[in-house]
């Protein structure tokens, strides 16, 4: 029996042009016991340092191809195996290959369309393959399914900061985190990414709570959760 192997999270540093800087987020939604934290895990994308014309890129982990065959003869016999088609998501998710994420997040997530982490990282998914537009609409159908959901809102920031360049619409939804708790890890990330934005659009729109860290460095990437 395969034990199923589910995507909790994966920190990127993103490089915003419009706001000259760089800042670690947190992407992916589903919880799993048994995963090891990946503490040194690089960036997605990351500006090179003064004197430096790149960065080398980071490696992503190799799709373990025995369990993606053994999935698909599962899923392929059983077109409602729901779970087959999650662990297929996420072992393409945590190679880094999403467009072939997409493919079984999606199909696992119209035969259960309530089960907003499938929803979630879906919605990332887009996000890496360039679809802000289509990010945007399904991290909102996440948030209908839990307008509370942190991770969600979180993301939902994270992309209309950086692929739609909508910087009201960022600092809204990561007060919303904080507004749900700014002591978890999502709050905190929601209160440096906003303190990141004021810095760099001083008078802006986007106002940090108060008690909200200053933004003198950028957070430190971690790792996928496994």
């Amino acid at each position: 029996m395969i034990d199923p192997m589910k995507a909790e999270s994966i920190v990127f540093g993103v490089a915003g042009a419009c706001f000259g800087l760089i800042v670690g987020w947190i992407l992916g939604t589903q919880q799993a016991p048994g995963r090891v934290v990946l503490p040194d895990a690089a960036p997605a994308a990351q500006a090179a340092p003064a004197g430096q014309t790149s960065v080398p890129a980071a490696v992503a982990p190799v799709v373990n191809e025995a369990q993606v065959t053994a999935l698909r003869t599962i899923a392929e016999k059983d077109p409602a195996n729901v779970q087959s088609r999650v662990q297929l998501g996420n072992l393409y998710f945590d190679s880094e290959r999403y467009q072939e994420a997409i493919r079984w997040y999606d199909e696992a997530f119209k035969l259960n369309p309530k089960d907003i982490n499938v929803s979630t990282d879906l919605g990332v998914c887009y996000y890496y393959t360039d679809q802000a537009d289509r990010a945007v609409r399904q991290l909102e159908d996440s948030l209908r399914l839990d307008p509370r959901h942190s991770k969600s809102l979180l993301n939902l920031g994270i992309v209309k900061a950086f692929g739609k360049q909508d910087i009201a619409g960022a600092a809204a939804a990561w007060q919303q985190v904080i507004a749900i708790d700014a002591n978890s890890q999502e709050g905190q990330a929601a209160q440096r990414a906003l303190a990141n934005l004021q810095a760099a659009h001083p008078g802006g729109t986007a106002t940090p709570p108060p008690g909200t860290p200053a933004a003198t460095q950028t957070p430190k990437p971690g790792g996928t959760t496994k």
